[in-house]
């Protein structure tokens, strides 16, 4: 297991958190998500196989930006 941090564009409230959440959990090889409007970060903790770029994709599909991964 790895955990990583996304920076995210775009989001202000607690449904743009639930969305991103929800569109992260569909990522395959991601077992845990907490995002936080006010640092407009998503905490994800992912085993080795997913991969970063699925990552940004489902944080589009949500209608925000993945600005980097650390």
């Amino acid at each position: 297991m790895k955990k990583i941090k996304i920076n995210i564009d775009g989001m202000h409230c607690a449904s743009c958190a639930s969305n991103i959440e929800r569109s992260l959990k569909k990522v395959p090889g991601v077992k845990e998500v907490n995002v936080s409007v006010i640092g407009k970060k998503a905490f994800v903790e992912i085993d080795e196989r997913t991969n970063q770029e699925d990552l940004k994709k489902a944080v589009a599909r949500a209608g925000y930006r993945a600005i980097s991964i650390d």
